[in-house]
This record gives C-alpha cells, structure tokens and sequence, in this order.
C-alpha cells in the first residue's frame, strides 16, 4: 500500500474536489509547497466554480470530476508521476484502477465517523440520529466506498444548537487540519502514514435518503422530532435532505424550526395545541413541540399561526416527503 516517496520530498498531488472544503484544501497543497498536477471538479455548480476559478488562476489543468469513473485516468495519474489523489466531498465513484494509480495513494476526507457512518450526508444522520459525538476521517481509498484503512480521525461534541450545517463546517475545519498532517507525514516519508484497518462488522451505510423519507412521525419522542428538523437545516443553503414535512389536512408544510418545550402531553401525536406569537405547539409522544417557523412547499417562512389553529392535527397527509 505505502511507497517511497523521491528524494526531493515534494508532492505531487491530483485533487478530485468540490465545495468550499475542497477549494481550502486546494489552497493548503499550494500554500505548501506541492505541485498539483489537476483539479477535478465541477464547474457548473455554485460551489465547484470557485475550485475551478481558483485553479484557472493558478494555471492547473482543470478537468470535470466525472473522468475518475474512467479507467483511462490512471494512464494520466501514472505519466504525471502524481504521488496522492485528494478526494474531498466529490460524490463520484473513483474506478479502482485511478485509486491504485497514485505512487503512494488515495485519500479520502470523510465527514463522519467510519465504519459507523460510511455514506451520504453524515452529519445529517448523526443528528437525527442522536448522537452526542461526531468525527471526520481521512482513510485510504479503495475499490469501495469508505472501506479503507483510516488514517487519521478528529472527533468532537454535538451541541444542541448544532445543525446540517453548523456540524458539517465543523467536520470541514476539522478535516483540514487531518489533510495537512497527512501531506506533512507523507513529505516524511510515507512509511509514516498511518493505516488502521476499519472493523466492517461494524460498518452501517448510509443513502441518499432523509429518515422516513424526510416525512416527520409525531408518534416519537419530542428529542427525534426536534433532531431531524436540525439535522435538516442548511439555512441559508439548499439541504440535501429538504425540508422535513408533515401533512395538514390535505395540504402539506415544512417545518423550518422547531425546539422542545419540556412539557408532558398526553394529547394524541400531531395534535396543535397553544397558537400563539411564539408559535404552536404540537404533541409528540412523549412532550410538546414549539415549532418556531412553517412554509408551504416553495413559498417563503411563515409564523405557524398563518397556517395553524389549536385542534388541529398534523400528520394526516399520506404523499408528504422531502425532495432530494
């Protein structure tokens, strides 16, 4: 797996990125000293033209992220004696072939904990899921998807007033520190990059999917219900998992926020109860629930009491679910 690097000690690096955190990635290997012999993203995204305006800038070779899918770049990789391939938040399945090409390898910087939680949208399911604990990997990549021996690992808290968002910045603040250590342990000598096999008994992957489809269930604890609003908000970016929705009456509503209130009910789940300037409380299992800010699907945040009345009942509408 580990191989020696050439005397001088610098780096040539191919970088498969996206997202802000892959352009501060882009960043650091410049800063550094390296040379970069591409930059793999997308352009058409938001997101992936200021990789690639900061790549053109510098004068690299630009190429679309979607070439790690064919075979033909591990010909490139081998010719342009690139000593790492940096996959950071790029979603592509990099053939096996380009994963092998590098001298000394792949990486991938994974936002989340692995085995626990391989896959899409980490720090959404760890919120949803109740986690008090998260953690971002960088591991060596193979032929599939976040099995390969880890690296380095930084973890850390959960808040309560963490979202989607707040812990997927944390997860990139960071992963860049697990990069640099990983360029400085490989200008050492790469016999120095750790290699820790993951233990896949305990592996658990993770979809594209929200939780039930994105559709809220009242008929859990107050505690899950208040956590998927979280670990679906991006605000103010487009969230992978949507918006969590539930129905009224006919009609369905997106719940923006929310937050537990403490207080027992024994009201039957998705009951409305209090409306007022604060909000609505709604009953889940076990408490009420203060949802904060409602919509309709495309339409802008609204006070809950533009679109709720005390008796109501949340929950009833069959087709609701988040778009993804």
């Amino acid at each position: 797996m580990q191989r020696t690097l050439p005397p001088a000690g610098a780096l040539t690096v191919m970088l498969v990125a996206e997202e802000s955190a892959g352009l501060r990635v882009l960043r650091r290997v410049t800063d550094a000293g390296h040379r970069v012999a591409a930059v793999l993203t997308t352009p058409d995204r938001r997101t992936g033209a200021g990789i690639a305006s900061a790549a053109q800038e510098l004068g690299l070779t630009l190429m679309p992220s979607e070439h790690v899918r064919d075979p033909a770049l591990a010909d490139r990789i081998r010719e342009w004696d690139v000593d790492l391939l940096l996959n950071v938040h790029s979603l592509f399945v990099v053939h096996r072939d380009v994963v092998r090409a590098p001298r000394i390898g792949s990486f991938n910087l994974h936002p989340g904990p692995l085995p626990e939680y391989a896959g899409l949208n980490a720090p959404s399911w760890a919120i949803a899921n109740g986690e008090s604990r998260h953690a971002v990997t960088v591991h060596w990549m193979e032929a599939e998807i976040d099995t390969g021996a880890i690296a380095y690992e930084a973890a850390f808290e959960i808040t309560d007033a963490d979202t989607g968002l707040s812990l997927s910045v944390k997860c990139i603040e960071h992963g860049i520190g697990l990069i640099e250590r990983l360029l400085e342990d490989t200008a050492a000598g790469a016999e120095t990059i750790p290699a820790r096999p993951q233990d896949l008994s305990r592996r658990r992957y993770y979809g594209r999917e929200a939780p039930d489809g994105g559709r809220m269930r009242w008929d859990r604890p107050a505690r899950r219900v208040v956590d998927l609003v979280r670990a679906c908000n991006y605000d103010p970016f487009p969230s992978p998992w949507g918006r969590p929705r539930s129905g009224l009456g006919s009609r369905e509503i997106e719940i923006l926020k929310a937050a537990r209130t403490s207080e027992a009910t024994h009201a039957p789940p998705g009951t409305v109860g209090r409306v007022d300037d604060d909000g609505a409380l709604v009953a889940a299992e076990d408490e009420w629930v203060l949802l904060k800010s409602l919509a309709l699907p495309g339409e802008p945040a609204v006070s809950p009491a533009a679109l709720l009345q005390e008796g109501a009942r949340l929950g009833d509408w069959t087709h609701a679910s988040v778009d993804t």
